[in-house]
């Protein structure tokens, strides 16, 4: 763990409570079915369980500039990150109009979606309990990295 901030009001807004790095020196490999599940109608399913499969590779595409997040608050629900999740990020990708960044705004460390509406920038929540946060001029934004997988528990 590289750094904790204490979430205040967990209902107020997701904010990132823990970031870890990946342990990427040591593979997890795990068994991996070779044939698909259905998701849909039953299908005839062959016992396969020749592959492996490494997390790390699966879910690190750049090792040195990804970190993991864990999360608190229920503000990205209808982004399918919830309270708890632990969240891939990666401070390489560009942080584009469109993609779930961890914003640092005014020192508080936020999920949300990065948008730009009327030439204004705007960090947006995926659940229509909370508004949008206009990121005015005066305020100190810095886009930590985008977020490119969810972990959660079903």
């Amino acid at each position: 763990m590289i750094y904790l901030v204490e979430n205040q009001k967990r209902t107020e807004s997701m904010k990132v409570i823990q970031f870890f790095l990946p342990e990427i020196g040591h593979p997890l490999e795990i068994p991996v079915a070779t044939s698909k599940v259905s998701a849909g109608f039953p299908s005839p399913v062959d016992d396969g369980m020749d592959a492996t499969l490494d997390l790390n590779r699966e879910l690190v595409k750049n090792p040195p500039a990804t970190y993991f997040v864990r999360v608190a608050g229920d503000s990205m629900l209808e982004a399918g990150i919830h309270d708890g999740d632990i969240l891939v990020v990666d401070r390489s990708l560009p942080p584009s109009e469109g993609r779930v960044v961890i914003a640092a705004l005014n020192g508080d460390l936020l999920v949300k979606r990065l948008l730009r509406k009327g030439g204004m920038l705007w960090l947006a929540p995926e659940n229509d309990k909370f508004p949008p946060i206009q990121v005015r001029e005066e305020e100190d934004l810095i886009i930590w990295g985008v977020v490119t997988r969810v972990i959660h528990s079903l």
